[in-house]
């Protein structure tokens, strides 16, 4: 058990809601605490059991806040809710931190794989996480990179808890991300705009906007853009989630196009490749019998290695971005970071290929 004094420097980094009553937290630690030592002494789990005292505080203060806002006769001075949220804290303790369910897993968060890749990502969403403003009409690009770089990281995350299939599933809206920016980002200011107008088309379509004068007006510049496209009423869903790729200069030189992700976004990007992939992707994001049925082994290093191949397109168009807005000293210690991680990354990546194909 912690101090009292060392309770209270924990409590402050925490940063607790000051509406709860620190005493009290105090008092419901000690109960725990206290209900801990018994059932390790009594070996309750076959085994040696550490008990972590910042994670049951944690534990404490949010079983604790919930009661007070949800509980109408909760009263701090009652001994009964007092042991209740003791016992419920170290509940979930016990259970969630070492007694939880757990996948086979393909890979471990210390792996090169993981832990190269999450140390690269965690420094991009640093820097990126500085310029967010989550307001379309100025940071769109930074955004959607952000937003692209943070699945990387939530697919990591699912793969060394042993969810593969759903860590490619996941996969599948990173690809898409990253068609829409690598098209943002070649045609610029004209084609960031028009995002923006569809954007608002789809608010509108959606019912996320309240005015129904302007969404009305919104309405009437639909009709009229899609009548000069020759497109008809049941293109409307299709025309305001992908028109915007008409300000892609010679969009219809392709015979191909059409207006939706595969045959328009993606093959705009250049990235038609990753078709089938997407299309496999898909069936697992729909709960297809690849779902239920997969190959942990096989959908690990295909998701290992589509993640790789996204982030290092999302990492190109990082390091363009950053490398522009830094001093020279920064610059020169990025490009160390560089020279050491990503030049690793391309060597995990090639050795991921390898062991792909000797299984595939």
């Amino acid at each position: 058990m912690i101090s009292k004094e060392q309770f209270d420097r924990v409590y402050e980094d925490l940063r607790v809601n000051p509406k709860l009553n620190k005493d009290y937290v105090y008092q419901a630690y000690e109960v725990a605490d206290e209900g801990a030592k018994e059932l390790i002494e009594n070996n309750v789990f076959g085994r040696v059991v550490p008990l972590n005292p910042v994670v049951l505080i944690l534990y404490i203060v949010n079983e604790y806040g919930f009661i007070k806002d949800n509980e109408p006769d909760f009263k701090e001075d009652d001994e009964v809710y007092l042991g209740k949220v003791a016992s419920i804290a170290l509940d979930k303790y016990f259970t969630n931190e070492h007694l939880s369910y757990k996948n086979t897993t393909q890979v471990s968060k210390f792996a090169p794989q993981i832990s190269t890749l999450e140390t690269y990502l965690n420094f991009t969403l640093g820097v990126l996480n500085r310029a967010l403003k989550r307001k379309p009409s100025e940071t769109l690009v930074v955004d959607i990179l952000y937003k692209g770089l943070a699945m990387c990281k939530a697919i990591t995350s699912l793969m060394t808890q042993g969810f593969e299939t759903e860590a490619f599933s996941t996969w599948r809206t990173l690809h898409e991300s990253e068609c829409i920016l690598v098209l943002l980002t070649k045609y610029g200011k004209p084609l960031v705009e028009e995002y923006l107008k569809h954007m608002e088309y789809t608010m509108a379509f959606r019912g996320a906007i309240q005015d129904k004068e302007k969404v009305d007006s919104i309405f009437v510049k639909i009709k009229e853009e899609m009548k000069a496209l020759d497109l008809k009423s049941k293109d409307m869903k299709k025309f305001i989630e992908y028109g915007w790729l008409i300000a892609i200069p010679n969009y219809k030189d392709d015979p191909m196009f059409k207006f939706n992700f595969r045959d328009g976004v993606e093959r705009l990007a250049g990235l038609s490749q990753y078709s089938k992939t997407y299309e496999m992707a898909s069936e697992i994001a729909h709960s297809s019998p690849l779902l239920i049925y997969s190959r942990d082994a096989y959908f690990f290093h295909i998701a290992i290695i589509n993640l790789y191949e996204s982030f290092f397109r999302l990492e190109d168009i990082f390091s363009k971005m950053y490398l522009k807005s830094v001093s020279e000293e920064e610059h020169k210690r990025f490009m160390i970071m560089k020279s050491v991680y990503y030049t690793n990354l391309k060597n995990i990546y090639l050795k991921e290929k390898e062991v792909f194909g000797k299984i595939n």
